[in-house]
């Protein structure tokens, strides 16, 4: 008993109460995240619509994403944290029922674009808020904690989706209206605006203009490396949502056998997803990239050759494996990776490669499918693994560097009435100037700890996205 005490102090105490009302929230929204999982076979099965309109379909969701990232990215550092992420809910609310009762094409089409729009508007202004309340030591515990609340309510919504299928497709919408509203009433009551008062870094030149925000990530080419690597990741694993119910289909297998399999996933993160922080703590970051896009690579390969339930499901328990050490991962290097005062833009930066993925994955798996063949589209996951694995390999250290040197740039700034963060070069000039005072009211991160999982070589999320891997309570 003393163990388990000490293993769930280790896993969950410490942490703030408004990381457990984020938490909660995250809860309770994917706990009605029906409509996603069953898009693909709602608009083919009921709205009789070939494989390749699907695919637009959800793509357009995906534009939406796009979008929506982008600018609630730049409303999260503007307008705030917590306005932003309410309106975006109400928005993905109204929107979810509109796409419900939409039936011709163009409509379900227009309805798909303002929903990933405005849900994933969201997205930036959830992640800054999990930076902003979670001191850097344990941001590795706190991601790892929100991705199991993720899967666990996406391991029920899937099962509870096939049953209410069964009854009325429209109720899918509705519970996922109605979980939004909750979530945005939970996190507007119960959290406060989380954006503080920016800083400037000595040694940026007094009366020159600091960097713009879009110009600062456009000339980060450590962070822009990194997104890339996560679209090519992105790409592969949103299959599991537009072209693996298809292949199912053809297999002879019902929606139902679908959420069933599918549901796999979210039961081995529940089950597993505590333990990671402790296995892939002091390890190099680099490294469980590379594996997590090698094992992913493996997973989705090996469904070229299912042709029942039990074989989908073994392939689906693999790229769970990749996804369970991608997440946090992922997760807490962007939140090392980020400026303080540009975190919601930082963060829809990397939650774009998400929705573009979510673009571009389902009409390029329709494709793929349609004029190559399934098990083409399969095997073309599991190379892009492969080289996904490789890339992360030679680009670590890089990120690895551009981290300690923020870090260190952090802990030599002071408040400002009026600013910016310089641009990451600009930072790395800060870092090696002599340190100046801290007075109290600097949001500055402690330096991490790589024995606490944090630091440089010791730290390990999402959604696709509907990026899972780092979604957020604001995304579905």
């Amino acid at each position: 008993m003393r163990t388990v005490r000490g293993w769930f102090r280790d896993t969950a105490g410490g942490l703030p109460a408004r990381f457990w009302y984020l938490w909660t929230g995250t809860l309770i929204n994917r706990l009605g995240s029906f409509v996603l999982v069953f898009l693909a076979i709602y608009l083919t099965q009921e709205r009789g619509f070939s494989a390749s309109q699907a695919g637009l379909v959800i793509g357009l969701w995906g534009v939406g994403g796009a979008v929506g990232t982008t600018v609630g990215g730049t409303l999260t550092d503007r307008w705030g944290r917590r306005p932003t992420l309410f309106t975006a809910h109400l928005g993905a609310a109204t929107m979810m029922l509109t796409l419900g009762l939409a039936r011709d094409l163009w409509a379900v089409a227009l309805g798909a674009l303002l929903l990933g729009m405005f849900a994933e508007a969201a997205r930036p202004a959830f992640g800054a808020m999990m930076i902003d309340v979670v001191p850097a030591k344990d941001r590795l515990r706190a991601f790892s904690l929100n991705y199991w609340a993720i899967n666990l309510g996406f391991a029920c919504a899937a099962v509870l989706a096939g049953l209410a299928a069964q009854a009325d497709y429209l109720l899918l919408f509705v519970v996922d209206a109605v979980t939004m509203l909750v979530t945005a009433l939970i996190i507007f009551i119960k959290v406060g605006e989380t954006r503080t008062a920016v800083t400037v870094a000595p040694g940026q030149a007094k009366g020159k203009p600091p960097a713009g925000a879009l110009r600062t990530i456009l000339t980060d080419r450590v962070f822009l490396g990194f997104v890339a690597l996560n679209l090519l990741s992105a790409l592969v694993f949103l299959q599991h949502i537009s072209m693996l119910p298809i292949a199912m289909g053809d297999s002879g297998l019902t929606p139902a056998t679908y959420g069933s399999v599918i549901a796999l996933n979210g039961v081995l993160i529940v089950v597993g997803q505590l333990f990671v922080p402790r296995l892939i703590r002091g390890r190099s970051r680099s490294h469980v990239l590379a594996l997590a896009s090698v094992v992913m690579g493996v997973g989705f390969g090996l469904t070229a050759f299912a042709d029942a339930a039990w074989f989908y499901g073994i392939t689906v328990l693999i790229w769970t494996l990749g996804e369970m050490l991608n997440s946090p991962s992922n997760a807490t290097l962007i939140a090392e990776l980020s400026p303080a005062d540009l975190r919601g833009r930082y963060q829809g930066a990397f939650s774009l490669s998400w929705q573009v993925a979510g673009a571009v994955a389902p009409i390029l798996g329709g494709l793929v499918r349609e004029q190559a063949g399934n098990g083409a589209l399969w095997l073309g996951c599991a190379a892009i693994g492969a080289v996904t694995a490789v890339a992360h390999l030679v680009s670590g250290p890089a990120r690895e560097r551009r981290a300690a040197t923020l870090r260190a740039a952090a802990e030599q700034v002071v408040p400002v009435t009026a600013t910016r963060t310089p641009a990451p070069e600009a930072a790395e000039a800060a870092a090696t100037a002599p340190a100046l005072p801290v007075r109290s009211g600097v949001d500055a991160a402690p330096p991490a700890d790589a024995s606490d999982g944090t630091g440089v070589d010791g730290s390990a999320a999402g959604g696709p996205g509907r990026s899972r891997s780092t979604e957020s309570a604001g995304a579905r």
